[in-house]
């Protein structure tokens, strides 16, 4: 069914969540994690251009290759084999060639969680790769703990009769 599972990942908490429910699918279904970190091209040209640019993107390419390292080290931990890389350039397509180019099943992405708001006029790269992507999605958004916490009634807002 899905023998090649993509977990892009960014190393945030959402990305970390998406991760863990990747790693679970793969090992159920025995299929190999495949884990991709893409440098941001903009955020990559933000730095003056001089020396220290190099010295940047060696440091963002670092970054990728010790994150996906983490995920190869869990699904190597579950038993699974890993293929990481890291790339440079728009993230939504960057995902998109790394699914072509390596018969990719089934992306499994984290959610940001932006406000509707902002969602709405940014957009996501989860939200993205839903739209590009000719192959399966799964989005992958746990609320943070303190989100749920203000909901839940704690024992001083308890009446007691």
């Amino acid at each position: 069914m899905y023998d090649n599972i993509l977990i892009p990942t960014d190393g945030s908490e959402q990305a970390g969540n998406a991760v863990e429910e990747g790693i679970r699918l793969a090992s159920e279904l025995d299929a190999t994690v495949h884990a991709l970190h893409v440098v941001d091209e903009f955020e990559a040209k933000i730095v003056p251009i001089t020396e220290a640019e190099d010295e940047k993107r060696e440091e963002y390419l670092e970054h990728g290759e010790a994150i996906t390292d983490e995920v190869a080290q869990l699904a190597e931990e579950a038993g699974l084999g890993c293929v990481t890389a890291v790339r440079t350039g728009m993230a939504h397509k960057e995902i998109e060639r790394y699914v072509d180019e390596n018969d990719i099943d089934i992306v499994v992405i984290g959610s940001r969680g932006l406000g509707a708001v902002e969602e709405m006029l940014l957009g996501s790269t989860a939200d993205k790769v839903v739209r590009i992507v000719d192959k399966p999605v799964t989005v992958v958004y746990k609320r943070p703990a303190e989100t749920v916490q203000w909901m839940l009634p704690s024992a001083e807002d308890t009446i007691h009769r």
